[in-house]
């Protein structure tokens, strides 16, 4: 696959030190012929599946796959627009799959999903996976968490700090599969511009739950991404690794003209 020298790119994805299964998923996507590509633009997500006996691996990798099926058939010309159909159609596969395989009821999954095109970032998220904007040794959450505790932070029954150490701080409350009658999940309207040197991070729960975001920042700051990666996996696993880790990372090397 083409990946353009005005990024730079890096992933990784490890069961951690509990689960026997993987059940995350990640992909990128970049259209080989260059006007596609400026038409499109570049896209990148991170989904974690739950449910069934291997339904949250076959969860995660229907809802990306469905993303980018979107991605590439687009024909609005409107990353936001691209984002909403992808999760739509990825919302009708996971619910599909499940109700021709009984195994596989109650099946979901988190999908947070990026478009960078001409250097504007554009977003879709569902559930409690995440995407950051690193800057300047600082991190910055771009998305918000789809789960009990971050409804009670909002509503301020909880602190953040008390949200960090909830019994229920993984019980979700909007996820591709869950609910049949509404695909919910976040579109901004605005897209976040990006400059020269910015890293954006896509991460399950597996990574974000045992590593800050300032961490991630530095971590990321002036070494290759691919070693970043590695990096960031061995520090969730040594925190005790209980969930899968997955992230992607990517760097902008230069201004898109």
């Amino acid at each position: 696959m083409r990946i353009r020298d005005d990024v730079e790119l890096a992933n990784a994805s490890d069961v951690g030190c509990v689960r026997q299964n993987n059940e995350d998923y990640f992909l990128f996507s970049e259209p080989a012929d260059d006007a596609e590509f400026a038409r499109r633009g570049r896209l990148l997500l991170v989904c974690d599946g739950m449910g069934g006996c291997n339904g949250g691996e076959v969860a995660s990798q229907l809802a990306a796959e469905a993303v980018r099926a979107a991605f590439l058939a687009d024909e609005t010309g409107d990353p936001r627009q691209a984002l909403i159909e992808g999760f739509r159609r990825a919302q009708q596969a996971v619910l599909a799959a499940a109700d021709d395989d009984h195994s596989l009821t109650g099946m979901g999954t988190t999908c947070s999903a990026a478009i960078l095109r001409d250097g504007h970032l554009y977003l879709g998220h569902i559930g409690d996976s995440r995407i950051y904007l690193l800057r300047a040794g600082q991190a910055r959450q771009l998305t918000e968490d789809h789960t009990l505790v971050a409804r009670m932070v909002r509503d301020g029954l909880l602190s953040a700090e008390e949200a960090e150490r909830h019994e229920q701080r993984n019980i979700l409350t909007q996820a591709l599969g869950l609910d049949a009658n509404n695909v919910a999940g976040d579109f901004p309207p605005e897209p976040e511009q990006l400059a020269a040197g910015d890293v954006v991070l896509l991460c399950s729960d597996g990574l974000h739950g045992l590593v800050s975001g300032r961490e991630m920042a530095l971590t990321a700051a002036d070494q290759p991404l691919n070693q970043a990666c590695l990096e960031l996996v061995t520090l969730a696993k040594v925190r005790g690794g209980h969930d899968n880790i997955t992230l992607q990372m990517l760097r902008m090397v230069k201004e898109s003209s």
